[in-house]
């Protein structure tokens, strides 16, 4: 893809061919590699990074299953399930900092560790929610939202990263909605009132409708409240 740059005079974005250039020397050279395990040597420690964060992701997820079949009684594997999405993050900001300290990176590694987050703060999230007690009919349709609203959230940068402005390091300056990792205080949040006692059917604000088909928890919106804010494009975050 090619990059995208401004200039002050016009908002017209500019074609670096440079870069557009060295993106297709690079994606001939992996398209024309018939080695063994060439997969494998077209990462770069960065990829192997990200690769952790999708890992720390399925293990909460692992977890958060364990918990299920324990009949929700062994708090230990909630508990787990929890503790491997903080270390996601770590690997998140790792991956991107030992890119740039590297001036290296791979034809795959925004789209890795696009499929990395989603994993770890889109779907993990939502499972730990569920757990936590979250299981209406309508939960899970606004659960559910949220996730397709972070894939959605990924989607879009993939596509508009290069046009967004950027400072002297290359960096963007803003995101274009909340960035995913900020739904940890989603999170953090259901990590509060598991420790209180508060889940299952002790959720705060409880159960409305209960009995009828539409029978809901009204903290499960602010899942919903999360989701919109992914996906808003008027709301720009700095970038530090």
């Amino acid at each position: 893809m090619s990059k995208l740059r401004f200039t002050t005079e016009s908002k017209d974005p500019i074609i670096d061919s440079e870069e557009t250039n060295d993106k297709e020397t690079k994606l001939l050279a992996y398209v024309n590699d018939n080695r063994h395990f060439s997969l494998i040597r077209a990462l770069h420690l960065a990829d192997l990074i990200t690769l952790f964060n999708g890992f720390c992701g399925v293990m909460s997820i692992f977890s958060s299953l364990r918990y299920c079949l324990s009949g929700q009684t062994s708090s230990k594997y909630l508990v787990r399930a929890m503790y491997f999405m903080p270390f996601a993050l770590f690997f998140d900001f790792l991956d991107g900092k030992v890119a740039r300290w590297r001036g290296k990176s791979s034809l795959m590694g925004q789209e890795l560790d696009s499929l990395a987050d989603l994993i770890s703060f889109g779907v993990c999230p939502a499972v730990f929610a569920f757990c936590c007690g979250f299981q209406t009919f309508l939960d899970l349709m606004i659960l559910s939202f949220f996730c397709l609203c972070g894939l959605t959230r990924l989607a879009r940068f993939n596509v508009s990263v290069n046009s967004i402005p950027k400072d002297e390091s290359g960096k963007s300056r803003f995101f274009e909605g909340t960035p995913i990792p900020t739904t940890l205080a989603l999170v953090s949040t259901l990590a509060f009132c598991m420790v209180k006692g508060r889940i299952h059917e002790q959720l705060p604000g409880g159960l409305w409708f209960s009995g009828t088909p539409f029978e809901f928890h009204p903290m499960v919106f602010l899942y919903a409240l999360s989701g919109i804010a992914m996906t808003s494009k008027k709301l720009r975050v700095p970038k530090f």
